[in-house]
């Protein structure tokens, strides 16, 4: 049992380190510097930060149930589909992918730091930021996405999907909350994913960095906590 258990972490660190790889990562093509992809807007963002989700399911998935979120294993626990006991190491382990994998974006970028003096943008690298700083609603816009995430994940175990699909699906899921519902605040709508990048700002000595915006840091990571449980109570109603 516990062997599995440590292969389910492992599955959870790898994957969630894959999704902050190429989720950071295209962030920090569009924001940064002489980036070739410099400017490519939103649309190059929610795109790929679909695709992050997709491949860091599809590269974990045979070790772990591949949440990579520490609100959806909330949810999951919840809704009585995971084991309870399992829910702060799942979290550990995906806290710290989270980390490495933004790390590795730094490395990956390493020049282009020195060439972005925007404070903000480097941070926004790493960490989500509110368009409109009002902490209830940015955290009611976490809450929101978080909530549509959870359900519709519950929801779709109960479709009929060709074997290996689902990840696609999920990240089209993803993809629709960054188009629709991501403006507001980001959606970070997991928070490792927001946390983890944040700590590896904090430590890691990047080029033109500033402030890490912890004031603002509990709304990723409560909002989407709250959410997600709530997105798994509401699902409990349906018969």
């Amino acid at each position: 049992m516990q062997d599995s258990l440590t292969l389910q972490l492992l599955g959870e660190f790898i994957g969630t380190l894959v999704l902050i790889l190429f989720g950071d990562g295209v962030v920090a093509a569009v924001s940064l510097k002489k980036s070739k992809a410099e400017g490519s807007g939103w649309i190059a963002i929610a795109l790929g930060w679909g695709l992050a989700v997709t491949l860091g399911i599809y590269c974990s998935a045979f070790l772990s149930p591949a949440h990579l979120n520490p609100a959806v294993t909330l949810g999951m626990a919840i809704a009585g589909v995971f084991p309870w006991p399992s829910v702060i190491p799942y979290i550990i382990a995906q806290t710290l992918g989270a980390i490495v994998g933004a790390a590795i974006v730094w490395v990956n970028y390493y020049p282009h730091w020195e060439e972005t003096d925007d404070s903000a943008a480097i941070l926004g690298v790493f960490a989500t930021g509110p368009a409109i700083r009002n902490y209830f609603f940015n955290f009611i816009s976490e809450f929101i996405g978080t909530f549509i995430l959870v359900f519709a994940l519950l929801a779709f175990t109960r479709g009929k999907f060709t074997q290996g699909l689902n990840p696609i699906v999920v990240g089209l899921l993803i993809t629709a909350i960054g188009f629709s519902l991501g403006g507001s605040t980001g959606y970070a709508i997991n928070p490792a994913r927001d946390l983890g990048p944040r700590i590896a700002h904090q430590i890691l000595p990047i080029a033109n960095k500033g402030d890490s915006d912890w004031a603002y840091s509990w709304v990723p990571v409560f909002g989407p906590l709250a959410g997600g449980a709530v997105g798994a109570l509401a699902y409990l109603l349906i018969p």
